[in-house]
């Protein structure tokens, strides 16, 4: 299966962006990461195969919110009131099969990985 990453680019702070992320096949549970310029990666979210329930780190919580279409093999990450600290390149991430623990937070859960998308949060 391979993950593609779109819909990054340039904003200003307070603005939103919505990337998506299409898998070429069946995914699980599935998240998304970042990496700021020298920076390691972290984690921003994620999401149960079913889509009912999301897990979200603190610096995101109530700005982003994931979805997912489970038709499309597509899942989402809405970005709002985005802050300048945002910027990063974001990374997709999905499991093969459906583990116990259906809102990974850690990178080594994944088995799949995108090509990350670039954000850019201007003042």
């Amino acid at each position: 299966v391979q993950l593609q990453a779109s819909g990054g680019g340039l904003v200003q702070a307070g603005k939103s962006l919505r990337l998506s992320c299409a898998a070429s096949g069946r995914i699980f549970s599935a998240g998304w990461f970042r990496q700021a310029p020298g920076e390691e990666r972290e984690f921003v979210a994620s999401i149960s195969w079913s889509g009912e329930t999301t897990y979200y780190d603190d610096s995101v919580k109530g700005r982003f919110t994931i979805s997912r279409d489970n038709a499309k093999n597509t899942v989402y990450l809405q970005m709002n009131n985005l802050k300048v600290e945002d910027t990063a390149l974001y990374y997709c991430a999905a499991q093969s099969r459906r583990t116990v623990q259906i809102t990974p937070k850690w990178a080594l859960e994944y088995d799949y990985w995108g090509q990350g998308t670039l954000v850019t949060v201007s003042s």
